[in-house]
């Protein structure tokens, strides 16, 4: 079984490890993509660090939060059991008095020092997060799309903390993220959906054993990324660097998950999420060239 951790020995370690590091990685890059895009470069270091640094707060409370509240639920996984909470190495209280304290002391951060609507949407994709998306694991399948809202909302508040409002171009970005978690999640419930079935949780590849609808979801989700990756060329908002650049991305990150779609097998799963995992950064390079060229 992949991502198997050994249990935390270190009350530091203890600590990066309910903030959820890979997923805590992931937002603050489509925080600073967002940042960059909505002003077309970067102001002001400090400004966004601060930006950084709240959604950092914010998003590490969110994942202590998701720890606390599948304490339970992970006991029955073997990718999970030897969390923090399940292995008994820090006191349940203790993880919720830092969630909630993590996210309050964010979400005040980026009301001072950055804006108001920062604040909110970061405060609006902890509660999607963990009222919302945490308990729907046990409910429906359809969690991860779901989940998919808070997932792709971190771009948006990148993109108001540097423009101070939201904009069509901030909106085609959440929708390239919100497609984007799809083949990335899917790829991570296929490889662990035997745990997930132990665990009881309504992921897609435990309901669909075959994996005949979880290979749709996969293509369906990449096949609308690229023509929505198109979009701000033919506004004019970026350049031809761009688009080749995000054709041959997109394109290459579509042809990762063939091989799942051919055998289904973990191997094939995990090609296809090293290769969501490459995208963002990519991305965000690609766009960064782009407009260093054009400006």
């Amino acid at each position: 079984m992949k991502f198997v951790k050994e249990k935390a020995k270190s009350k530091i370690s203890i600590y990066i490890e309910l903030s959820k590091l890979n997923i805590l990685s992931l937002v603050l890059v489509s925080t600073f993509l967002g940042y960059y895009l909505g002003i077309s470069g970067i102001d002001s270091w400090t400004h966004l660090a601060l930006t950084l640094l709240g959604t950092s707060m914010t998003a590490s409370g969110s994942g202590a939060l998701n720890h606390y509240l599948e304490r339970d639920t992970d006991k029955h996984m073997k990718r999970t059991k030897n969390r923090p909470l399940p292995s008994g190495s820090i006191n349940p209280s203790e993880v919720l008095s830092f969630g909630v304290l993590a996210v309050l002391l964010g979400t005040t951060l980026l009301v001072v020092k950055i804006n108001i609507l920062t604040g909110f949407i970061a405060l609006l994709t902890s509660f999607l997060y963990i009222v919302v998306y945490t308990p729907l694991k046990k409910i429906t399948w359809l969690n991860t799309s779901i989940g998919s809202i808070p997932g792709a909302l971190p771009i948006i508040g990148g993109w108001t903390a540097s423009a101070d409002t939201v904009s069509p171009m901030a909106w085609i970005l959440f929708g390239m993220m919100y497609l984007w978690q799809h083949p990335h999640f899917y790829s991570i419930a296929w490889m662990c959906r035997d745990d997930y079935a132990n665990a009881k949780l309504k992921m897609l590849p435990v309901i669909d054993p075959a994996g005949n609808s979880t290979m749709r979801q996969i293509f369906w989700h990449l096949l609308l990324m690229i023509p929505l990756s198109i979009i701000p060329v033919i506004q004019g908002y970026l350049g031809n660097i761009y688009l080749i650049g995000v054709i041959i991305l997109t394109s290459a990150f579509f042809m990762s998950a063939l091989p799942l779609a051919r055998n289904k097998s973990n191997e094939s799963a995990l090609l296809l999420l090293k290769s969501s995992v490459f995208y963002l950064p990519m991305l965000l390079l690609i766009i960064i060239i782009d407009l260093g060229v054009t400006i």
